[in-house]
């Protein structure tokens, strides 16, 4: 491809990323992978400018735009190399006419800036769109962190995470055979910071109650160094088939999943009412902790999206708390940045429920800011993704 055909692809796909975005449709890495698979054609060096091209642009601007043009304009007015690029050639974009609109840039739209933790300082917006480095998490099961040292010796260990070893952005750490063996996971410095923070025993039983793909599920298991009862929950069943496989990997033998349906998940629970020692609740959210892995979340966010993630959070915490043994604890984690969904959230339920009390001591010294009942991690701060985490001790 020319290099002015990569810019007119990247357009292309950018117009793609936006209507997703907004009609709530599919991710932009899918909508990437699936522009390249109808595009045989395109070499490996095409794909890699196109991808920098269309998530330079993601970056830069703060909300969906009218038009991929539009956006990409936006780098055609920062670098003119790229400006260049717009002359009407063949398989090109169209010369840039001297009227022509471009897409509004900055960190994102005010009324989402707006909603915030007040912790979220104004210097935050560079570390939360710049490329995330990749972090390892040593599994303690079968590895540790002195072997992440020698296998990848350009790294650097993640303060306050023992198990922890970071890689420059987009190191391709799973080709390595030690990952195929189960030696360790990839796996961002907050996630690893909120598994610990469950303060999870060898012995205990635990719940898992948004699973996912299992990647705090197996972290605490490599923490409980395989002798802990897990139960990992999920709705969603893509997501959660993806974790026996891993577990085996990982050599974690005492997982087991539970796919629960939809508005019965505390049927389906029944028989593990009050019975948990720790229960963690990574609850769905709106992903503003994430803007550096997925800068195009910021474009998709709307008052109504983030209400319905309020609610099922609200949901999610008082299923959980039935789950607790007395005594236990609870774990609530978002990758959120925004006070709703994190120290309001938490305020709330312990309003809610008297005897309830919110641990002070989860994090390592230096970690995280307190917020409310709980804590905020930042990607500016703590060089980590944005997470709200709070740890709920039942009454006895």
């Amino acid at each position: 491809m020319t290099p002015a055909a990569r810019i007119q692809t990247a357009i292309e796909i950018l117009d793609a990323i936006a209507l997703a975005a907004r009609e709530g449709g599919a991710p932009a890495d899918a909508i990437f992978a699936e522009a390249m698979r109808a595009r045989r054609y395109a070499g490996s060096k095409d794909r890699r400018a196109i991808r920098a091209h269309v998530y330079d642009a993601i970056r830069a601007i703060r909300s969906a735009p009218m038009s991929g043009r539009a956006a990409m304009l936006v780098l055609a007015d920062a670098d003119p190399e790229i400006a260049a690029l717009f002359d009407g050639s063949a398989y090109g974009p169209a010369a840039i006419a001297a009227d022509e609109a471009r897409a509004d840039t900055g960190l994102a739209a005010q009324a989402l800036i707006d909603l915030f933790d007040p912790l979220v300082g104004a210097g935050e917006g560079e570390a939360m769109l710049a490329r995330a480095p990749v972090d390892l998490r040593a599994n303690r099961i079968k590895g540790n962190r002195e072997a992440l040292e020698a296998i990848f010796p350009d790294g650097e260990a993640i303060v306050g995470a023992p198990d922890g070893w970071r890689l420059p952005p987009e190191t391709a750490a799973v080709q390595h055979a030690a990952y195929v063996d189960g030696a360790f996971e990839v796996q961002d410095a907050a996630s690893q910071f909120a598994s610990a923070a469950l303060a999870a025993e060898p012995g205990q039983t635990i719940v898992d109650l948004c699973a996912g793909g299992g990647g705090k599920t197996l972290a605490i298991a490599s923490l409980t160094a395989n002798d802990a009862d897990i139960l990992a929950c999920d709705t969603n069943r893509a997501r959660l088939q993806q974790l026996p496989p891993r577990a085996e990997r990982a050599g974690a033998t005492r997982i087991e999943t539970l796919l629960l349906n939809p508005g019965q998940e505390a049927a389906m629970l029944a028989e593990s009412m009050g019975k948990a020692d720790r229960v963690i609740v990574d609850a769905p959210c709106s992903g503003s902790g994430t803007w550096r892995r997925s800068p195009e979340l910021r474009w998709r966010l709307t008052p109504a999206r983030l209400d319905r993630h309020v609610a099922d959070q609200a949901k999610l915490l008082a299923l959980g708390a039935e789950l607790v043994a007395p005594g236990g604890k609870l774990l609530y984690a978002v990758c959120s940045i925004i006070a709703r969904e994190g120290r309001a959230q938490v305020d709330e339920f312990l309003t809610q429920n008297p005897g309830w009390t919110a641990d002070a001591d989860l994090l390592p010294d230096g970690i995280g800011r307190a917020a409310g009942g709980g804590f905020l991690l930042t990607p500016g701060q703590d060089r980590c993704d944005g997470f709200f985490l709070a740890r709920l001790s039942a009454p006895c």
